[in-house]
């Protein structure tokens, strides 16, 4: 019951959130038209520039949705996951790019046409001739340098935080569309009706992202007084840090989930870094546990004792509410294995049949593995290290293939699947996971890097 709840849930927020955003887009057409809009396009050149502001006001409601996408609203939050919540902002940044580029050339030529001058030239006219433009067109280009930084390939060459920093960009990008509208924008300039709307949708989106990242946070950590207990060392590069506060009991956390932490320490404490719980939450304590990737987790080692914590969430679905199946099959790769264990401690107080693979490179990376293995002796659960590299080939083909899983877990297609590790294994064990006909359904993530 609880599991079809869940589902439940899941399917309303997404009906939901496709609703409103097909309710909007059929406002921002009318208020397209009522604007004037219709006639423009029997005029000569009409529709070139008609279609240029259409997509202009496109590109500024996915705008408005990115925001609300990733403001970590509760609800949203709580029914889709942070995971999924990222992709989607991640898919409609690429629709803000394309729509506000071809809003840019759409208006350019269509003006070139409708002036009888070349392109360049119109284009060097409306910059500096038309009020604010060079306000838009710096917005374009830190658009454009948002997207780019954004693609995969580009991102995972990159500091998270260089990347962290530059994404903030997309705030100002939001500010400046929004100066674009209100100056030279029909909807603002000629319609009370659109302006009333932009403005509360605006509003709307702006307000979500301050009081749930910004407000939330603040009042969480007045009121549990969060502060480092403890930083115990795991290997020569992973630490643990225990977490202590106030109330932690009214903490709404669950084994599986994470936080953005942010450490008031020198080094540390302009950005906060997403980190999962590597311990179920016990209502006096939290635990995370980081491995050296960048600066700031490197960082974390040198904590001391008392140093107070500014943490934002709990995030995620991956959590135990997400099981539909009485067997289970934890996953964990690398340091990805945090939310694995916090998981198994959870799970294995009310599932007797649990299976967990551990995947690593190489024993000394098995950190946790003493913890692993006395947890799943205490539920009776069965363990599997499964160490080599990625290409290795063992009696059951290659490591963590169809046939491999398949030997190690036996009635793997009637069992829930944890999944947690760095994107390439992620992706691998999926992909094994269909092929042995492991329902979509059945199969829960957590991909285990950059998060917005």
């Amino acid at each position: 019951m609880r599991s079809q709840r869940c589902k439940t849930r899941t399917g309303n927020a997404q009906w939901w959130l496709r609703a409103l955003l097909a309710l909007n887009g059929m406002w921002v057409v009318d208020l397209f038209l009522l604007g004037g809009e219709a006639g423009a396009l029997t005029g000569p050149h009409g529709l070139v520039l008609a279609l240029g502001r259409l997509t202009g006001l496109g590109g500024a409601l996915a705008l408005v949705l990115q925001l609300v996408l990733i403001a970590r609203v509760p609800w949203l939050e709580r029914r889709l996951g942070m995971d999924r919540l990222t992709s989607w902002h991640r898919w409609t940044g690429t629709w803000v790019l394309w729509l506000v580029l071809a809003h840019v050339v759409l208006i350019v030529v269509g003006y070139a046409e409708q002036d009888r001058s070349p392109v360049l030239s119109e284009f060097g006219s409306l910059l500096f001739e038309t009020q604010d433009l060079l306000l838009a067109a710096a917005g374009t280009g830190l658009l454009v340098v948002v997207g780019a930084t954004s693609a995969r390939a580009i991102r995972r060459r990159m500091r998270y935080e260089t990347w962290h920093f530059l994404h903030l960009g997309a705030y100002l990008v939001v500010l400046l569309g929004f100066l674009h509208q209100v100056t030279i924008g029909n909807d603002f300039v000629g319609s009370p009706i659109g302006r009333a709307y932009w403005w509360t949708l605006y509003g709307a989106a702006l307000g979500a992202v301050l009081v749930f990242r910004f407000l939330l946070p603040l009042w969480r950590t007045a009121r549990h007084d969060t502060r480092v207990l403890a930083v115990v060392p795991e290997s020569p590069d992973v630490v643990s840090v225990h977490i202590g506060g106030r109330r932690l009991d009214r903490l709404p956390a669950r084994a599986g989930q994470f936080f953005r932490w942010r450490f008031l320490a020198k080094g540390l404490w302009a950005q906060a870094h997403p980190y999962s719980l590597s311990a179920m939450p016990d209502g006096r304590t939290l635990r995370i546990t980081v491995k050296a990737l960048g600066d700031g987790s490197a960082a974390v080692r040198n904590l001391r004792v008392g140093t107070r914590v500014l943490a934002t969430g709990p995030y995620g679905a991956f959590t135990a509410e997400q099981r539909t199946r009485s067997g289970v099959l934890l996953i964990g790769g690398g340091v990805g294995v945090t939310p694995i264990r916090a998981l198994l401690e959870e799970i294995s107080q009310t599932c007797q049949d649990v299976v967990v693979l551990y995947r690593v490179r190489d024993q000394r990376d098995a950190v946790l593995v003493s913890e692993l293995q006395w947890l799943a002796h205490r539920a009776g659960a069965r363990l599997h290290v499964v160490i080599g590299p990625a290409t290795a080939i063992g009696p059951h083909g290659p490591i963590m293939g169809p046939q491999h899983l398949a030997a190690l877990v036996p009635g793997l297609r009637h069992r829930d699947v944890f999944l947690c590790g760095p994107p390439g294994m992620t992706d691998a064990v999926l992909g094994a996971l269909r092929a042995l006909g492991v329902p979509r359904a059945q199969c829960h993530t957590e991909r285990f890097a950059f998060a917005v």
